[in-house]
């Protein structure tokens, strides 16, 4: 891993100090390729209850590689983050990388001649940025994609709103699996939105961070070390070991599951979706990693960053 980040671990997020905080960290506008304006993007996150918003417009040169500034749409209640969704040749089906880079400066550089992804994702990275590799069950990104992002990015995109609505492709989680596989035990998992607000692409997934303030800097402290889960609905209130045991509490759920590497897994069920606590065994997954998935019954989901059991 470059920059020397240390292992992040998903039970951390319930212990640290500060405040859950929610927001959606890949958005577009009108200065892209999106419906609304900056700030009637901004103001319709505001008005879903949202703490944080990304305006994460696409770095082409056919939009005049935008950095969009939302300074002005920040509250008292409400901040933003200033970042892109930056592009480069190419992945393994030939076409330009898509990676989420929250948290850039407004100078940021355009892509250099003939600059590959690997060299602009750290050189994002490198300018403070969080970055994550976007959807990658819509664009079909194969392991060995994975692996080329895998030392520079913080998280893989492990849900998104807008590719669930139009093309059925909006997990993924086999992508984060597969490189937690191989050892890359930094890695997180974020959910978002990838909104257009051309149809009803909201408030469908979002992450909640931990931080000490609502703030950039906080923000993505926490968010590069992993400080936060995901969610669709569902609300994990704690996660605690106990022994070999991981002692979970959350909202009413259907499912509450532990799952690792191939089949492994760990579940409590209740048909009525009346389940708020689980108490799972580790021992599975010790010395290898596992996550948490909560299920509502609606079948929305939240999930919990890697967990790495001694």
């Amino acid at each position: 891993m470059i920059n020397g980040d240390d292992d992040m671990d998903g039970r951390e997020v319930f212990s640290a100090g500060g405040r859950f905080l929610r927001g959606n960290v890949h958005t577009h506008s009108t200065r892209s390729d999106g419906a609304r304006s900056p700030g009637d993007v901004c103001a319709h996150y505001r008005d879903m209850g949202y703490d944080f918003l990304c305006l994460s417009d696409h770095f082409l040169a056919k939009f005049d590689f935008p950095i969009t500034d939302t300074n002005d749409y920040r509250g008292d209640d409400f901040m933003t983050i200033l970042g892109a969704e930056i592009h480069a040749p190419q992945n393994s089906q030939g076409e330009i990388w898509h990676v989420l880079a929250c948290g850039l400066p407004a100078d940021f550089d355009p892509p250099f001649p003939d600059e590959r992804m690997e060299a602009l994702a750290a050189r994002a990275r490198d300018a403070g940025a969080f970055v994550g590799i976007a959807h990658p069950q819509w664009s079909s990104l194969t392991i060995e994609d994975g692996r080329a992002l895998a030392d520079v990015a913080h998280a893989v995109e492990i849900w998104n709103t807008g590719c669930a609505l139009e093309t059925g492709r909006g997990d993924g989680t086999a992508l984060l699996d597969q490189l937690l596989n191989e050892g890359h035990r930094h890695l997180s998992g974020y959910a978002t939105d990838d909104a257009h607000l051309k149809i009803p692409d909201s408030g469908g997934g979002w992450m909640m961070v931990k931080a000490e303030r609502n703030e950039p800097r906080a923000l993505l402290s926490a968010m590069k070390a992993g400080l936060y889960y995901s969610s669709q609905g569902p609300a994990i209130a704690a996660i605690q070991t106990v022994g070999d045991t991981l002692t979970i509490r959350t909202s009413p759920a259907r499912m509450i599951s532990l799952v690792g590497r191939g089949s492994r897994a760990e579940t409590a069920f209740s048909d009525d979706g009346s389940l708020t606590s689980a108490e799972l065994s580790l021992q599975r997954f010790v010395g290898d990693w596992c996550r948490l998935i909560v299920s509502d019954g609606e079948g929305r989901h939240a999930w919990s960053n890697p967990i790495f059991p001694g």
